[in-house]
Protein backbone atom coordinates (compact mmCIF):
# COMPACT_ATOMS: atom_id res chain seq x y z
CA UNK A 1 0.00 0.00 0.00
CA UNK A 2 1.35 3.47 -0.90
CA UNK A 3 2.20 5.95 1.87
CA UNK A 4 -0.59 8.27 0.68
CA UNK A 5 -3.14 5.45 0.91
CA UNK A 6 -1.92 4.49 4.38
CA UNK A 7 -2.06 8.12 5.48
CA UNK A 8 -5.69 8.36 4.35
CA UNK A 9 -6.44 5.26 6.42
CA UNK A 10 -4.58 6.71 9.38
CA UNK A 11 -6.60 9.92 9.25
CA UNK A 12 -9.83 7.94 9.22
CA UNK A 13 -8.76 6.43 12.58
CA UNK A 14 -8.79 9.70 14.53
CA UNK A 15 -10.82 12.84 14.91
CA UNK A 16 -9.77 16.34 15.88
CA UNK A 17 -11.03 15.95 19.44
CA UNK A 18 -8.60 13.12 20.14
CA UNK A 19 -5.92 14.21 22.66
CA UNK A 20 -2.48 14.35 21.09
CA UNK A 21 0.95 14.14 22.60
CA UNK A 22 3.21 17.13 23.14
CA UNK A 23 4.94 18.39 19.99
CA UNK A 24 8.00 19.33 22.07
CA UNK A 25 8.84 15.62 22.27
CA UNK A 26 9.39 15.46 18.51
CA UNK A 27 12.80 16.25 17.06
CA UNK A 28 12.97 19.27 14.81
CA UNK A 29 12.00 18.47 11.25
CA UNK A 30 15.38 19.50 9.89
CA UNK A 31 17.00 16.67 11.86
CA UNK A 32 15.06 14.06 9.88
CA UNK A 33 16.37 12.32 6.80
CA UNK A 34 15.12 13.50 3.39
CA UNK A 35 12.46 10.73 3.04
CA UNK A 36 11.31 11.34 6.62
CA UNK A 37 11.04 15.09 5.98
CA UNK A 38 8.88 14.45 2.93
CA UNK A 39 6.55 12.20 4.92
CA UNK A 40 6.41 14.63 7.83
CA UNK A 41 5.68 17.52 5.45
CA UNK A 42 2.87 15.47 3.88
CA UNK A 43 1.43 14.76 7.34
CA UNK A 44 1.56 18.46 8.21
CA UNK A 45 -0.31 19.50 5.08
CA UNK A 46 -2.95 16.83 5.49
CA UNK A 47 -3.38 17.68 9.18
CA UNK A 48 -3.85 21.33 8.29
CA UNK A 49 -6.37 20.34 5.61
CA UNK A 50 -8.26 18.13 8.08
CA UNK A 51 -8.36 20.93 10.66
CA UNK A 52 -9.78 23.36 8.09
CA UNK A 53 -12.35 20.81 6.90
CA UNK A 54 -13.53 20.28 10.47
CA UNK A 55 -14.47 23.95 10.75
CA UNK A 56 -16.85 23.91 7.80
CA UNK A 57 -20.34 24.99 8.85
CA UNK A 58 -22.95 22.41 7.91
CA UNK A 59 -26.27 23.37 6.38
CA UNK A 60 -24.87 26.00 4.01
CA UNK A 61 -25.62 26.33 0.33
CA UNK A 62 -22.87 24.81 -1.80
CA UNK A 63 -22.48 28.09 -3.66
CA UNK A 64 -21.61 30.00 -0.48
CA UNK A 65 -19.95 27.76 2.12
CA UNK A 66 -18.62 29.18 5.36
CA UNK A 67 -16.36 28.07 8.19
CA UNK A 68 -16.57 28.78 11.93
CA UNK A 69 -13.67 28.91 14.37
CA UNK A 70 -13.05 30.75 17.66
CA UNK A 71 -16.47 32.40 17.48
CA UNK A 72 -15.75 33.86 14.05
CA UNK A 73 -17.36 33.08 10.69
CA UNK A 74 -15.13 32.91 7.62
CA UNK A 75 -16.59 33.23 4.12
CA UNK A 76 -13.40 32.40 2.18
CA UNK A 77 -10.98 29.47 2.75
CA UNK A 78 -7.91 31.74 2.59
CA UNK A 79 -9.15 33.77 5.56
CA UNK A 80 -9.59 30.64 7.64
CA UNK A 81 -6.18 29.36 6.50
CA UNK A 82 -4.47 32.49 7.83
CA UNK A 83 -6.43 32.34 11.08
CA UNK A 84 -5.56 28.66 11.59
CA UNK A 85 -1.88 29.23 10.81
CA UNK A 86 -1.61 32.13 13.26
CA UNK A 87 -3.87 30.94 16.08
CA UNK A 88 -3.87 27.14 16.01
CA UNK A 89 -0.30 26.38 14.93
CA UNK A 90 0.54 24.46 18.12
CA UNK A 91 -2.63 22.38 17.87
CA UNK A 92 -1.92 21.51 14.24
CA UNK A 93 1.69 20.67 15.13
CA UNK A 94 0.50 18.18 17.77
CA UNK A 95 -1.96 16.72 15.28
CA UNK A 96 0.84 16.43 12.71
CA UNK A 97 3.07 14.57 15.17
CA UNK A 98 0.32 12.09 16.01
CA UNK A 99 -0.43 11.54 12.30
CA UNK A 100 3.26 11.06 11.53
CA UNK A 101 3.79 8.55 14.33
CA UNK A 102 0.74 6.54 13.27
CA UNK A 103 1.84 6.68 9.63
CA UNK A 104 5.24 5.23 10.56
CA UNK A 105 3.54 2.50 12.55
CA UNK A 106 1.23 1.59 9.66
CA UNK A 107 4.11 1.63 7.18
CA UNK A 108 6.02 -0.82 9.37
CA UNK A 109 2.97 -3.10 9.55
CA UNK A 110 2.52 -3.01 5.77
CA UNK A 111 6.20 -3.52 4.94
CA UNK A 112 6.66 -7.15 5.99
CA UNK A 113 3.94 -8.87 3.89
CA UNK A 114 4.96 -6.92 0.79
CA UNK A 115 8.61 -8.01 0.79
CA UNK A 116 8.20 -11.56 -0.62
CA UNK A 117 6.10 -10.36 -3.58
CA UNK A 118 8.51 -7.55 -4.34
CA UNK A 119 11.48 -9.91 -4.33
CA UNK A 120 9.70 -12.27 -6.70
CA UNK A 121 8.46 -9.61 -9.17
CA UNK A 122 11.29 -7.13 -9.46
CA UNK A 123 14.21 -9.12 -10.95
CA UNK A 124 12.31 -10.22 -14.09
CA UNK A 125 10.89 -6.78 -14.79
CA UNK A 126 13.77 -4.57 -13.69
CA UNK A 127 17.13 -6.23 -14.28
CA UNK A 128 16.45 -6.97 -17.95
CA UNK A 129 16.56 -3.25 -18.74
CA UNK A 130 19.65 -2.32 -16.73
CA UNK A 131 22.57 -1.60 -19.14
CA UNK A 132 25.89 -3.41 -18.85
CA UNK A 133 28.56 -1.18 -17.29
CA UNK A 134 31.47 -3.62 -16.95
CA UNK A 135 33.42 -1.80 -19.65
CA UNK A 136 33.13 1.54 -17.79
CA UNK A 137 34.97 2.26 -14.57
CA UNK A 138 33.19 3.44 -11.40
CA UNK A 139 35.38 6.53 -11.65
CA UNK A 140 33.78 7.47 -15.00
CA UNK A 141 30.31 7.04 -13.54
CA UNK A 142 31.03 9.04 -10.40
CA UNK A 143 33.47 11.80 -11.39
CA UNK A 144 34.15 14.10 -14.30
CA UNK A 145 32.27 16.54 -16.51
CA UNK A 146 28.55 15.95 -16.62
CA UNK A 147 25.13 16.90 -17.88
CA UNK A 148 21.57 17.39 -16.72
CA UNK A 149 18.89 15.68 -18.81
CA UNK A 150 15.27 16.84 -19.02
CA UNK A 151 12.67 14.67 -20.76
CA UNK A 152 9.13 13.33 -20.74
CA UNK A 153 7.08 10.80 -22.61
CA UNK A 154 3.32 10.44 -22.61
CA UNK A 155 2.32 6.82 -23.17
CA UNK A 156 0.17 4.14 -21.54
CA UNK A 157 1.99 2.56 -18.58
CA UNK A 158 0.15 -0.51 -17.31
CA UNK A 159 2.16 -0.87 -14.10
CA UNK A 160 4.05 2.32 -13.19
CA UNK A 161 5.36 0.68 -10.00
CA UNK A 162 7.41 -1.76 -12.06
CA UNK A 163 8.89 1.10 -14.09
CA UNK A 164 9.48 2.96 -10.82
CA UNK A 165 11.54 0.02 -9.49
CA UNK A 166 13.48 -0.09 -12.76
CA UNK A 167 14.22 3.64 -12.63
CA UNK A 168 15.41 3.42 -9.03
CA UNK A 169 17.76 0.54 -9.86
CA UNK A 170 18.98 2.22 -13.05
CA UNK A 171 19.70 5.58 -11.42
CA UNK A 172 21.40 3.92 -8.45
CA UNK A 173 23.71 1.90 -10.70
CA UNK A 174 24.63 4.98 -12.75
CA UNK A 175 25.04 7.20 -9.65
CA UNK A 176 22.51 9.70 -10.97
CA UNK A 177 20.62 12.31 -8.98
CA UNK A 178 17.40 14.13 -9.85
CA UNK A 179 13.65 13.54 -9.97
CA UNK A 180 11.50 11.11 -11.94
CA UNK A 181 7.70 11.06 -11.85
CA UNK A 182 5.72 8.09 -13.14
CA UNK A 183 2.01 7.58 -13.73
CA UNK A 184 -0.23 5.48 -15.92
CA UNK A 185 0.00 8.37 -18.43
CA UNK A 186 3.80 8.24 -18.82
CA UNK A 187 7.11 9.43 -17.37
CA UNK A 188 8.64 12.84 -16.62
CA UNK A 189 12.19 13.22 -15.42
CA UNK A 190 15.31 15.27 -14.97
CA UNK A 191 18.55 13.59 -13.92
CA UNK A 192 22.14 14.69 -13.50
CA UNK A 193 25.39 12.74 -13.68
CA UNK A 194 28.65 12.36 -15.53
CA UNK A 195 28.75 12.34 -19.32
CA UNK A 196 29.23 8.57 -19.30
CA UNK A 197 26.36 8.00 -16.85
CA UNK A 198 23.87 10.25 -18.65
CA UNK A 199 24.74 8.65 -22.00
CA UNK A 200 24.02 5.20 -20.55
CA UNK A 201 20.77 6.49 -19.10
CA UNK A 202 19.68 7.83 -22.49
CA UNK A 203 20.65 4.50 -24.09
CA UNK A 204 18.52 2.63 -21.55
CA UNK A 205 15.53 4.90 -22.13
CA UNK A 206 15.85 4.57 -25.91
CA UNK A 207 16.13 0.78 -25.65
CA UNK A 208 13.02 0.32 -23.52
CA UNK A 209 10.13 -0.65 -25.83
CA UNK A 210 7.54 1.18 -23.76
CA UNK A 211 8.94 4.68 -24.28
CA UNK A 212 10.43 4.52 -27.79
CA UNK A 213 12.53 7.63 -27.15
CA UNK A 214 15.13 9.22 -29.41
CA UNK A 215 18.08 11.46 -28.62
CA UNK A 216 16.10 14.51 -29.69
CA UNK A 217 13.55 13.81 -26.94
CA UNK A 218 16.15 14.76 -24.32
CA UNK A 219 16.97 18.34 -23.44
CA UNK A 220 20.57 18.59 -22.20
CA UNK A 221 22.52 21.28 -20.35
CA UNK A 222 25.86 21.53 -18.59
CA UNK A 223 25.73 20.25 -15.02
CA UNK A 224 25.97 16.93 -13.23
CA UNK A 225 25.00 15.01 -10.16
CA UNK A 226 25.78 18.00 -7.93
CA UNK A 227 22.77 19.84 -9.37
CA UNK A 228 20.40 17.78 -7.19
CA UNK A 229 20.46 16.85 -3.52
CA UNK A 230 19.37 13.25 -4.06
CA UNK A 231 17.48 10.90 -6.39
CA UNK A 232 13.69 10.84 -6.02
CA UNK A 233 11.56 8.42 -8.04
CA UNK A 234 7.85 8.04 -7.38
CA UNK A 235 4.45 7.08 -8.76
CA UNK A 236 1.80 9.81 -8.96
CA UNK A 237 -1.60 10.48 -10.47
CA UNK A 238 -0.08 12.87 -13.04
CA UNK A 239 3.44 13.22 -14.41
CA UNK A 240 3.10 16.99 -14.05
CA UNK A 241 0.87 18.37 -11.29
CA UNK A 242 -2.06 20.17 -12.86
CA UNK A 243 -4.75 18.91 -10.49
CA UNK A 244 -6.80 17.43 -13.35
CA UNK A 245 -7.56 13.73 -13.65
CA UNK A 246 -5.70 12.44 -16.76
CA UNK A 247 -8.69 10.23 -17.52
CA UNK A 248 -10.84 13.36 -17.76
CA UNK A 249 -8.34 15.66 -19.49
CA UNK A 250 -5.99 13.64 -21.68
CA UNK A 251 -2.70 14.81 -23.17
CA UNK A 252 -4.08 13.49 -26.47
CA UNK A 253 -6.21 16.65 -26.67
CA UNK A 254 -3.10 18.85 -26.79
CA UNK A 255 -2.57 21.63 -29.31
CA UNK A 256 -0.55 21.46 -32.52
CA UNK A 257 3.20 21.05 -31.94
CA UNK A 258 5.45 23.57 -33.68
CA UNK A 259 9.13 22.93 -34.24
CA UNK A 260 11.41 25.73 -32.92
CA UNK A 261 11.84 27.05 -36.45
CA UNK A 262 8.07 27.23 -36.98
CA UNK A 263 7.49 28.82 -33.59
CA UNK A 264 10.21 31.39 -34.30
CA UNK A 265 8.49 32.41 -37.53
CA UNK A 266 5.14 32.75 -35.75
CA UNK A 267 6.65 35.01 -33.07
CA UNK A 268 8.49 36.99 -35.73
CA UNK A 269 5.24 37.57 -37.62
CA UNK A 270 3.46 38.58 -34.40
CA UNK A 271 6.14 41.14 -33.51
CA UNK A 272 6.17 42.49 -37.05
CA UNK A 273 2.40 43.21 -36.92
CA UNK A 274 2.68 45.00 -33.59
CA UNK A 275 -0.99 44.43 -32.69
CA UNK A 276 -0.33 42.24 -29.68
CA UNK A 277 -3.35 40.35 -28.41
CA UNK A 278 -5.70 41.41 -31.21
CA UNK A 279 -5.72 38.07 -32.98
CA UNK A 280 -2.75 36.16 -31.51
CA UNK A 281 -1.72 35.53 -27.88
CA UNK A 282 1.81 34.42 -27.00
CA UNK A 283 1.17 32.58 -23.72
CA UNK A 284 3.78 31.63 -21.13
CA UNK A 285 2.25 28.83 -19.02
CA UNK A 286 5.03 28.73 -16.42
CA UNK A 287 5.02 30.17 -12.89
CA UNK A 288 5.55 33.87 -12.21
CA UNK A 289 9.05 33.43 -10.77
CA UNK A 290 10.12 31.66 -13.97
CA UNK A 291 8.80 34.23 -16.43
CA UNK A 292 10.12 37.04 -14.21
CA UNK A 293 13.74 36.28 -15.14
CA UNK A 294 13.20 35.17 -18.74
CA UNK A 295 10.43 35.21 -21.36
CA UNK A 296 9.57 35.69 -25.00
CA UNK A 297 9.19 39.26 -26.14
CA UNK A 298 5.62 40.59 -25.72
CA UNK A 299 4.27 37.43 -24.10
CA UNK A 300 1.32 37.08 -21.74
CA UNK A 301 2.78 35.75 -18.48
CA UNK A 302 0.17 34.76 -15.85
CA UNK A 303 0.95 35.66 -12.26
CA UNK A 304 0.50 32.14 -10.92
CA UNK A 305 2.56 30.33 -8.28
CA UNK A 306 2.00 26.74 -9.41
CA UNK A 307 0.97 25.04 -12.61
CA UNK A 308 -2.04 23.59 -10.76
CA UNK A 309 -3.41 27.17 -10.75
CA UNK A 310 -3.28 27.39 -14.55
CA UNK A 311 -6.80 25.97 -15.14
CA UNK A 312 -8.23 28.54 -12.72
CA UNK A 313 -6.36 31.31 -14.56
CA UNK A 314 -7.80 30.16 -17.89
CA UNK A 315 -11.34 29.97 -16.48
CA UNK A 316 -11.10 33.53 -15.15
CA UNK A 317 -9.67 34.94 -18.40
CA UNK A 318 -11.50 33.17 -21.20
CA UNK A 319 -12.18 36.47 -23.01
CA UNK A 320 -8.42 36.95 -23.46
CA UNK A 321 -8.38 33.88 -25.68
CA UNK A 322 -11.74 34.05 -27.40
CA UNK A 323 -11.40 33.73 -31.21
CA UNK A 324 -7.60 34.08 -30.93
CA UNK A 325 -4.67 32.03 -32.13
CA UNK A 326 -2.69 30.98 -29.04
CA UNK A 327 1.03 30.21 -29.10
CA UNK A 328 2.00 28.44 -25.87
CA UNK A 329 5.40 27.65 -24.43
CA UNK A 330 7.02 26.32 -21.25
CA UNK A 331 10.43 25.01 -20.13
CA UNK A 332 10.56 21.63 -21.85
CA UNK A 333 7.11 21.18 -23.35
CA UNK A 334 5.31 18.99 -20.82
CA UNK A 335 3.17 21.69 -19.21
CA UNK A 336 1.99 22.79 -22.64
CA UNK A 337 0.71 19.26 -23.33
CA UNK A 338 -1.84 19.46 -20.53
CA UNK A 339 -2.21 23.25 -20.59
CA UNK A 340 -3.09 23.37 -24.28
CA UNK A 341 -5.49 20.44 -23.81
CA UNK A 342 -7.30 22.36 -21.07
CA UNK A 343 -7.44 25.54 -23.14
CA UNK A 344 -8.80 23.63 -26.14
CA UNK A 345 -11.44 21.99 -23.94
CA UNK A 346 -12.95 25.47 -23.35
CA UNK A 347 -13.70 25.77 -27.07
CA UNK A 348 -12.98 29.52 -27.22
CA UNK A 349 -9.73 29.67 -29.19
CA UNK A 350 -9.45 29.78 -32.93
CA UNK A 351 -6.21 27.75 -32.87
CA UNK A 352 -3.88 26.46 -30.14
CA UNK A 353 -0.20 25.78 -30.84
CA UNK A 354 2.67 24.80 -28.54
CA UNK A 355 6.45 24.98 -28.78
CA UNK A 356 7.78 21.44 -29.24
CA UNK A 357 10.63 20.78 -26.82
CA UNK A 358 9.93 24.01 -24.99
CA UNK A 359 12.33 26.89 -24.41
CA UNK A 360 15.18 24.39 -24.03
CA UNK A 361 14.98 23.28 -27.66
CA UNK A 362 14.25 26.80 -28.90
CA UNK A 363 17.45 28.14 -27.31
CA UNK A 364 19.47 25.33 -28.87
CA UNK A 365 18.32 26.53 -32.28
CA UNK A 366 18.00 30.30 -31.58
CA UNK A 367 20.31 31.30 -28.69
CA UNK A 368 19.90 34.96 -29.70
CA UNK A 369 16.27 34.68 -30.74
CA UNK A 370 13.13 36.22 -29.26
CA UNK A 371 13.55 34.64 -25.82
CA UNK A 372 15.32 37.10 -23.54
CA UNK A 373 16.81 36.59 -20.08
CA UNK A 374 17.54 33.35 -18.23
CA UNK A 375 15.75 29.99 -18.29
CA UNK A 376 14.63 28.86 -14.84
CA UNK A 377 15.35 25.20 -14.04
CA UNK A 378 14.16 23.13 -11.08
CA UNK A 379 17.51 22.16 -9.60
CA UNK A 380 20.33 23.69 -7.56
CA UNK A 381 21.46 25.86 -10.51
CA UNK A 382 18.10 27.70 -10.65
CA UNK A 383 18.95 29.20 -14.06
CA UNK A 384 20.75 28.46 -17.33
CA UNK A 385 21.33 30.92 -20.14
CA UNK A 386 22.35 31.29 -23.76
CA UNK A 387 22.92 35.07 -23.64
CA UNK A 388 23.71 37.75 -21.08
CA UNK A 389 20.40 39.66 -20.99
CA UNK A 390 19.10 40.50 -17.52
CA UNK A 391 15.40 41.42 -17.56
CA UNK A 392 14.67 41.34 -13.81
CA UNK A 393 15.70 43.50 -10.86
CA UNK A 394 16.91 43.15 -7.30
CA UNK A 395 13.89 43.10 -5.00
CA UNK A 396 15.40 45.73 -2.70
CA UNK A 397 17.50 48.23 -4.68
CA UNK A 398 16.14 47.73 -8.21
CA UNK A 399 19.47 47.08 -9.90
CA UNK A 400 19.54 44.46 -12.71
CA UNK A 401 19.74 41.02 -11.10
CA UNK A 402 18.42 37.55 -11.95
CA UNK A 403 20.17 35.09 -9.62
CA UNK A 404 17.66 33.47 -7.27
CA UNK A 405 18.36 32.28 -3.74
CA UNK A 406 16.03 30.82 -1.14
CA UNK A 407 14.48 33.14 1.40
CA UNK A 408 16.62 33.20 4.55
CA UNK A 409 13.60 32.77 6.83
CA UNK A 410 13.38 29.24 8.23
CA UNK A 411 10.60 27.11 6.70
CA UNK A 412 9.96 29.62 3.86
CA UNK A 413 10.57 28.08 0.44
CA UNK A 414 10.09 31.22 -1.65
CA UNK A 415 12.82 32.46 -3.99
CA UNK A 416 14.24 35.96 -3.71
CA UNK A 417 16.19 38.19 -6.09
CA UNK A 418 18.63 40.04 -3.83
CA UNK A 419 21.85 41.40 -5.29
CA UNK A 420 25.22 40.91 -3.50
CA UNK A 421 25.20 44.44 -2.07
CA UNK A 422 21.75 44.02 -0.55
CA UNK A 423 22.61 40.59 0.80
CA UNK A 424 25.63 42.06 2.56
CA UNK A 425 23.21 44.49 4.21
CA UNK A 426 21.14 41.57 5.51
CA UNK A 427 18.34 41.87 2.95
CA UNK A 428 17.99 38.16 2.31
CA UNK A 429 14.29 37.51 3.01
CA UNK A 430 11.70 37.27 0.23
CA UNK A 431 9.42 39.99 1.68
CA UNK A 432 8.96 42.31 4.71
CA UNK A 433 6.68 39.75 6.37
CA UNK A 434 9.42 37.12 6.33
CA UNK A 435 11.98 39.66 7.50
CA UNK A 436 9.97 40.41 10.63
CA UNK A 437 8.43 37.04 11.51
CA UNK A 438 11.71 35.12 11.72
CA UNK A 439 11.08 31.49 12.64
CA UNK A 440 7.82 32.10 14.47
CA UNK A 441 5.51 30.45 11.95
CA UNK A 442 5.73 27.04 10.32
CA UNK A 443 3.18 27.91 7.62
CA UNK A 444 4.90 28.43 4.28
CA UNK A 445 1.93 30.23 2.75
CA UNK A 446 1.94 33.04 5.32
CA UNK A 447 4.00 35.34 3.15
CA UNK A 448 3.46 38.49 1.07
CA UNK A 449 4.98 36.74 -1.94
CA UNK A 450 2.09 34.28 -2.00
CA UNK A 451 -0.76 36.45 -0.70
CA UNK A 452 -0.84 38.43 -3.95
CA UNK A 453 -1.05 35.40 -6.23
CA UNK A 454 -4.31 33.77 -7.36
CA UNK A 455 -5.39 31.01 -5.03
CA UNK A 456 -6.23 27.53 -6.21
CA UNK A 457 -9.78 26.31 -6.22
CA UNK A 458 -10.88 23.97 -3.42
CA UNK A 459 -10.70 21.01 -5.82
CA UNK A 460 -7.14 21.88 -6.86
CA UNK A 461 -6.06 22.30 -3.24
CA UNK A 462 -7.44 18.84 -2.49
CA UNK A 463 -5.59 17.34 -5.48
CA UNK A 464 -2.33 18.94 -4.36
CA UNK A 465 -2.75 17.49 -0.89
CA UNK A 466 -3.31 14.04 -2.38
CA UNK A 467 -0.29 14.32 -4.69
CA UNK A 468 2.02 15.38 -1.90
CA UNK A 469 4.96 17.78 -2.24
CA UNK A 470 5.79 19.36 -5.56
CA UNK A 471 8.52 17.18 -7.01
CA UNK A 472 7.87 17.43 -10.73
CA UNK A 473 11.03 17.99 -12.78
CA UNK A 474 9.70 20.93 -14.78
Amino acid sequence: MAADDILCAVQMDWDLDTPTCNADGFKQEKQLSAPQRRRYSLCRRKSFSAFVASKRHDGQEEESPSWRCCGQTFKHPSALHKHAARTHDAEIARLTQTTYERLLSRLEEEAEPQKPNQLEAEPADVLAWIPETAYISEEQLRKGPGKVLLYYRYCQVEDPHVICAWQKALCKKLHLTGKVRLATEGINGTVGGTNAATRLYMDAMRAHPLFKMEDEDFKTSEGGGECFKDMAVGVYKEIVSMGMDPDVLSYQLAGVHLEPEEFHKEVQALLAKGDFGNDTVLLDCRNFYESKIGQFTQCLAPSIRKFSYFPDYVDQNLELFRDKKVLMYCTGGIRCERGSAYLRSKDVCKEVYQLKGGIHKYLERFPEGFYRGKLFVFDERYTISSQNDVISDCRYCGCPWDQYQLCSTEFCCQLVLSCPACRRDGLTACCPTCRTKGGESLRREECECTDGRPAATEHQCFEMLLNGPNTEPE
